[in-house]
């Protein structure tokens, strides 16, 4: 029995929302939004409303930016006297939206989280919840106590490769899961865009590395585990070569004025400027103009002034790049998972489950897959779902075309059927 889909995207075209059985889009009514934080991920998820007018409209933004919000004014129609320079001014007027989008940087969660669940907002809170215990379980309570609903955008869950993969797991058809281990290869070259010289480098100013990476994959361990609770965690990190001890001895301090620029893979100069030659102002390039001005001018400026274009090794990270967590649940079933950052593959997750059912031979539901939104490359991916009744094994593969056409030649030739066969 095989299962196999793909599909394509471009720019940030989103697929068709999942709504109950025989739901039109005209039966379900528009739900009005405010967003608080317009970044990258704000942007990503205000995109549905540009997808599908008549399920979401955003009617407010809060974000420092003026750019940012002029953008999102236009895109959106929305109201100048919705525009808002920051959470708060926003939550201090009259409640306008039905619910808030969430989407300040990781340690600015908790406050507006606090202040739109007391004006009844509900709330789509971006992942992590907060940066501590205590601040996530204020949020849980004054959202209770005032009758709103909180989802936290751990979005990983409702993707169909991962509800396949709880579904397998729940009918049984590995017996009872014994053992999980999972890896999330970061990429080196975006562990150095976000983790050393990005927004999420320093764990004062926003949160630890594995929290603000990989709170995805621990949730999704959780999820497929169920109601089994974690009883015992073991974890070790550190942070390697992205340190001021590993900079060349005639590095300069910026990318655009180095002498060993050339031969350095994390230059900023290829990471950025590159890319942006060849007209790909998407991400990561668009974060690095912060100014709402993509061209080249604005990005070269941006790379000599601006955190960017600094050396690697000579940024103020301090978060780890490399952490490995070992979790023991109920019944005794274990889970190990690794977070790394010096791989070329990004976000191209490995999962093996061991299960206790065996047909001769042991039972083992093999996963690689790819969950992290990349449609603006224009790349087509495919899944891969195939169980074999005479070894007793399940097996999920994700890739993209350029992996097929580069880097399988020669290998198993794989028949694409309809995205329903997933469903």
């Amino acid at each position: 029995m095989a299962f196999s889909c793909f599909s394509r995207g471009k720019g940030r075209t989103l697929q068709d929302p999942h709504r109950p059985a025989k739901n039109t889009e005209e039966e379900v009514r528009c739900v009005s939004v405010l967003v608080v934080g317009a970044g990258s991920r704000g942007s990503c998820y205000t995109s549905y409303a540009t997808c599908f007018p008549k399920l979401m409209k955003v009617v407010g933004v809060a974000d420092p930016r003026a750019c940012v919000r002029e953008e999102h004014r236009k895109l959106h129609n929305i109201d100048e006297d919705k525009l808002f320079e920051n959470w708060a001014d926003a939550a201090e007027v009259e409640k306008f939206a039905d619910a808030v989008i969430i989407a300040t940087p990781d340690r600015l969660h908790k406050d507006p989280a606090v202040a739109f669940a007391r004006k009844g907002y509900h709330m789509l809170l971006e992942k992590p919840m907060a940066v501590t215990p205590e601040d996530c379980r204020e949020i849980v309570s004054v959202c209770k106590e005032n009758g709103v609903i909180l989802s936290v955008g751990h979005v990983m869950r409702y993707h169909r490769v991962s509800k396949k993969i709880k579904e397998l797991i729940d009918s049984g058809a590995i017996g009872d899961v014994v053992h999980i281990q999972h890896m999330e290869p970061v990429g080196y070259w975006h562990f150095a865009h976000s983790f050393v010289r990005g927004n999420w480098r320093n764990e004062k100013e926003s949160t630890f590395s594995l929290l603000a990476k990989s709170c995805h994959d621990i949730d999704l361990i959780c999820y497929w585990l169920g109601k089994k609770r974690c009883l015992k965690v073991s974890s070790f990190g550190s942070l390697s070569h992205f340190t001021k001890e590993n900079k060349p001895k005639d590095a300069g301090s910026r990318c655009l004025d180095c002498s060993v620029e050339e031969t350095c893979p994390y230059s900023a100069k290829k990471l950025y400027l590159e890319r942006a030659e060849k007209g790909m102002f998407g991400w990561p390039v668009a974060v690095v103009c912060s100014n709402g001005v993509y061209d080249i001018e604005s990005l070269t400026d941006a790379l000599k002034t601006g955190p960017y274009g600094r050396c690697i090794y000579d940024c103020d990270n301090d978060v780890v790049s490399n952490q490995v967590v070992n979790m023991e649940f109920e019944g005794g079933l274990t889970a190990a998972f690794t977070m790394m950052a010096f791989t070329n593959s990004l976000g191209v997750r490995s999962t093996t489950i061991y299960g206790s059912k065996v047909n001769g031979k042991s039972v083992v539901l093999n996963l690689i897959f790819l969950l992290l939104l990349l449609l603006a490359s224009g790349h087509m991916y495919l899944y891969h779902l195939k169980y074999d009744t005479m070894k007793g094994e399940y097996f999920l593969i994700l890739f993209n075309t350029l992996a097929i056409n580069l880097n399988m030649k020669g290998g198993p030739k794989v028949k694409l059927k309809s995205m329903k066969s997933m469903k």
